[in-house]
């Protein structure tokens, strides 16, 4: 063996043995295949990759292009490190900008419902699955579990972190309760009652003390005091129909600061931190659209994508023009994930077609 090959595998090896990796995954088609897993581009969608390989042991990688992406997260302090959450098989990690993968197997085949790093450790991580969250301090190695809700039917949908101070965890529930710790997981409490499915918490990158929180059909919900009061923003937009069935939220920095909002009626933006709202006008007619997934440059406000079961849309303009390009894969595109150092990289989560 040339000692290139010799380094390379004690490489692999060292790589698994520190994550902890088992190769095991569960899917009914296998885990290779280009209908599912995590797709790449350089060039703003011009061109794509799939990028789903887990190296072993044996020199020959595992395949995971069959695994559905449900979530897709990039660690806010590193850009090349980025983490996968998926259907029934877990959560996976890259730290190289998706060129390979790990698995967090002491984590278990969990559907991973959300994901959130800590802003001022990278190494701290927490994930939910089911009606539970976990967390790990040393990167992804191993897990415990910070909150266990009573109801085995809750779900966990959405966890956040206070990027000022990285004690404040949030959390919110498919029973729409809005859950707060103080104490990194510690203790918790609930700050907020909204009745709906809560489908994400965003703080704002530029003011955490601003929180936005997405429900499955009552709108968005806005606290601008660290989440000691909450508004409801359906009256900001009421002439939008069916603008209270959530698809997709960004929320960047500035201030005030842009939101960007897909719902059954379309793509909505605010300027002014969701006081005001404004349609971006899209080829497809209002509630045609079926938006899955948004992304927006955090640099420059005017460059904004989207994906659907089919297609990728880009505008380099704000939306007064749209370039389309059929989906490199018979999946969904279900995640969209831009790359703030470099933006013209982009990350998309893939779902299978479910079959009828």
């Amino acid at each position: 063996m040339s000692n290139n090959k010799l380094r390379f595998s004690l490489l692999v090896i060292a790589i698994l043995l520190i994550s902890g990796c088992s190769i095991s995954f569960k899917t009914k088609d296998g885990d290779a295949g280009n209908d599912a897993g995590v797709y790449k581009t350089s060039s703003r969608g011009e061109k794509w990759a799939q990028t789903v390989l887990i190296p072993t042991v044996s020199g020959r990688p595992k395949v995971i292009g069959g695994i559905n992406v449900n979530v897709l997260v990039m660690d806010p302090s590193d850009h090349k490190a980025i983490y996968w959450g998926s259907e029934g098989n877990g959560l996976f990690y890259t730290y190289n900008g998706a060129k390979s993968w790990q698995s967090a197997s002491s984590l278990g085949p969990k559907t991973i419902n959300a994901v959130a790093v800590d802003p001022d450790s990278k190494c701290i991580i927490y994930a939910a699955a089911n009606n539970e969250v976990y967390k790990s301090t040393d990167c992804s190695r191993s897990w415990s579990a910070v909150y266990f809700d009573n109801s085995e039917k809750t779900q966990i949908r959405a966890i956040a972190i206070d990027h000022y101070d990285s004690a404040n965890v949030y959390i919110g529930t498919s029973r729409g309760e809005i859950i707060k710790s103080k104490d990194r997981g510690e203790t918790w409490r609930v700050i907020e009652r909204l009745k709906s499915d809560i489908k994400r918490i965003i703080i704002s990158p530029s003011d955490s003390r601003n929180i936005f929180v997405a429900t499955k059909n009552k709108g968005i919900f806005r606290s601008l005091d660290n989440g000691d009061t909450w508004e409801s923003l359906k009256e900001e937009l009421k002439e939008f129909k069916s603008s209270t069935n959530f698809r997709d939220l960004v929320v960047l920095g500035g201030n005030p600061g842009y939101l960007f909002l897909a719902t059954n009626y379309g793509l909505l933006k605010s300027a002014d931190n969701g006081d005001s709202w404004s349609k971006i006008e899209l080829i497809t007619p209002p509630k045609k659209a079926k938006i899955n997934a948004i992304a927006v440059n955090p640099k420059n406000v005017k460059e904004i994508y989207y994906v659907t079961n089919t297609t990728f849309y880009r505008s380099l303009d704000g939306g007064e023009n749209w370039t389309t390009k059929k989906l490199p894969t018979s999946g969904r595109g279900w995640k969209l994930l831009i790359d703030p150092e470099e933006p013209s990289v982009i990350y998309m989560g893939i779902k299978k077609v479910e079959k009828k």
